[in-house]
């Protein structure tokens, strides 16, 4: 018999449907607005941020012994250790929270220390930003989001199980309307990297049945792109 007989199409055959129209119409959404200083920042830079900038820890500790502002900001609002972390600085980042810095402000655009590590794929970076009190509960970026959902969305499947298991909300919404999980199906290639991230989010405890604004769901994402390896563990 038709499944169209009685006037009617199932609602598996409908939100696929909505899913597939939906698909060319997604924003287009960068987790990687975060902007580095540029080489004229850098050059311009003085006092803390020019010692984070060179990984000097001995010049910072001096500094803040000084009297220096260990949160002070350059006009994009960038503290010296958002600085440090751009460029991986390790030695920076301990003296400088050792000295007060706060590894919880965000800058202009909205992003924190954790976010910044975590987009970069630079988990050395993000451990040690972690350690020194990172909070990946912290809502980012223009877009609300969290640290986590930025990692889901490129694919960073280590970032994103270290995020985990450092207690970031899993189900967090964003003001686009997705979830981290959403975001790994949507807007991920469906290969091995966004696989792992999705299915770590999975095993954590992330909720599938959250929908899109659309109401559409994880599952339905990745049936109307072909994912089947996602499909399998998000039924």
């Amino acid at each position: 018999m038709n499944i169209l007989d009685h006037g009617r199409i199932p609602v598996f055959i409908t939100s696929t449907l909505l899913a597939l129209i939906c698909a060319p119409l997604l924003p287009i959404v960068s987790a990687q607005a975060q902007t580095p200083p540029s080489p004229l920042e850098v050059a311009a830079y003085t006092g803390l941020h020019r010692a984070a900038t060179n990984d000097d820890a001995a010049q910072i500790r001096t500094l803040l012994s000084q009297g220096a502002d260990p949160n002070i900001v350059d006009s994009a609002g960038r503290t010296p250790a958002h600085v440090a972390v751009f460029g991986s600085h390790a030695l920076a980042l301990r003296a400088l929270v050792a000295g007060g810095g706060d590894v919880n402000l965000l800058d202009h655009e909205r992003y924190d220390l954790v976010t910044i590590a975590a987009v970069a794929n630079d988990l050395p970076t993000l451990e040690l930003a972690l350690e020194l009190g990172g909070d990946t509960t912290l809502i980012t970026s223009i877009y609300d989001g969290t640290a986590l959902i930025a990692a889901a969305h490129l694919g960073h499947s280590a970032v994103v199980q270290k995020l985990i298991d450092a207690g970031a909300p899993l189900d967090h919404i964003n003001n686009l309307g997705w979830t981290a999980l959403i975001e790994a199906v949507i807007l991920g290639d469906g290969g091995p990297r966004h696989i792992e991230t999705a299915r770590a989010l999975v095993t954590a405890g992330a909720d599938r049945t959250i929908a899109d604004r659309n109401g559409v769901t994880p599952l339905q994402h990745a049936q109307a792109r072909g994912y089947r390896e996602m499909i399998e563990f998000l039924r």
